[in-house]
């Protein structure tokens, strides 16, 4: 994008009400926010970030996109399931329906590729709680997270469900990320924001949990294998005792949030917490501690609180500030989710012909196969062994794979999504 273009995307960001999300306007608005995520993404491979994160503190755009996020969030929860049900909604009706569950996803990868900035996170003001509790909710599904893969089902909205929860995994380790900027910053969060994270949440025992069960990994017939940018592969031996980006994100969250002073004086280093803590003295390898030299900290830290019991946090009295957008989301909806289900069944998700052309036509210009290439972390691998993959369906162009042999072992699994992407 120039310059220019970037900053009216950014300027014409707002709020959207429950019942607009998947109506026009709405999805002009996640054109906007693609086209921003995908700028951001090139802009920060070439370092060249920087007008980005000035365009959206000037115009104080980071409230809006964490409002849109938890309101894409609360629909999912409560409308998307009532709206499975209803009889009125058709299968073609699937299309416009891909784009809001992709809403969500597109907004973390925004906020990750720019919460890396100090000023994104000041200027998160007050919503810093609520992308905080946002964090926290989708860390707690990820740790309770079961890695079986579950069997494709052929009809629609079940198939979207499945889509959903895949999406909700991905979503998940990009809040990780989030969460693990914001800890970074904890020397100029707000005192409601370190009080909301440690002992509100308890996120040192909560990434404790992750650190021990790791969702992000998984054995299956005797391979490991682990998700990295965006797909799971197979893990040679040689590089199984490698640390993932993931597996950093998680320790390096929990040293900003057990080595910064100001969070040692204000968490509550009870029995539970700190039997939980200890639990990391296992993992602490030195292989580990070869990759993240900083772990030594953390090992001397664990040695220490093995032998001591550290002071109970000062009972200071503090007004404490508590996060707003949910609440208000929830309570301004309450007892209207079907109702707001049948008028998006109405007038968002029954698509004329010719509205359904149009849009498909504006996707395409928006999500260019060449452009999503060239976001890429890594060439494409084959969806059923792994290796690197140079053929893809040539109907829904979205599934690799290296030989015809494992697209032909794929297909009954493939095919319910291919058909409802073509």
């Amino acid at each position: 994008l120039l310059p220019a273009e970037a900053e009216a995307l950014v300027r014409a960001l707002q709020g959207t009400e429950l019942r607009d999300i998947g109506g026009q306007g709405w999805l002009r608005q996640h054109e906007y926010v693609e086209k921003l995520n995908m700028h951001g993404i090139l802009s920060a491979s070439a370092g060249q970030e920087q007008l980005l994160t000035e365009l959206l503190v000037t115009h104080a755009k980071i409230p809006v996109l964490i409002g849109e996020l938890i309101s894409v969030e609360i629909w999912k929860r409560k409308v998307f399931p009532v709206l499975c049900r209803l009889e009125d909604f058709k299968p073609r009706s699937t299309f416009p329906i891909y784009v809001v569950l992709h809403h969500e996803a597109s907004i973390i990868n925004l906020l990750e590729t720019v919460f890396f900035h100090k000023e994104i996170c000041e200027s998160a003001e007050d919503s810093i709680l609520d992308l905080i509790d946002y964090c926290h909710r989708k860390l707690a599904l990820l740790a309770a997270r079961s890695t079986k893969a579950q069997a494709a089902d052929p009809v629609p909205p079940q198939e979207l469900q499945k889509q959903a929860e895949m999406m909700e995994f991905e979503i998940s380790l990009k809040a990780l990320s989030v969460l693990r900027f914001i800890t970074d910053q904890v020397d100029s969060l707000p005192l409601s924001a370190l009080t909301r994270m440690l002992n509100t949440h308890n996120l040192p025992c909560l990434l404790v949990e992750l650190v021990e069960h790791c969702p992000w990994s998984c054995w299956e017939a005797g391979k490991l294998k682990k998700f990295e940018n965006g797909t799971w592969h197979v893990v040679p031996p040689e590089d199984q005792v490698k640390m993932t980006k993931l597996d950093g994100q998680v320790w390096l969250a929990l040293l900003n949030l057990l080595l910064s002073p100001e969070c040692q004086r204000k968490y509550r280093f009870d029995g539970f917490n700190k039997s939980q803590l200890l639990k990391l003295r296992a993992f602490l390898t030195d292989v580990l501690i070869d990759q993240l030299p900083n772990l030594v900290e953390m090992q001397r830290f664990l040695s220490y609180l093995a032998v001591t019991d550290p002071a109970p946090p000062k009972k200071d009295l503090i007004l404490e500030q508590v996060p707003i957008i949910r609440d208000h989301i929830l309570k301004k909806n309450s007892g209207k989710w079907e109702a707001i289900a049948k008028h998006q069944v109405k007038h968002a998700f029954s698509p004329t012909e010719e509205e359904l052309k149009f849009q498909a036509r504006r996707w395409a210009q928006t999500y260019s196969l060449d452009m999503m290439e060239a976001l890429a972390p890594d060439k494409p691998r084959c969806r059923v062994c792994g290796v690197e993959a140079a053929k893809r369906c040539s109907r829904c162009r979205n599934e690799w794979y290296c030989t015809r042999a494992c697209q032909v072992q794929h297909w009954q699994k493939h095919k319910p999504a291919c058909n409802l992407m073509a």
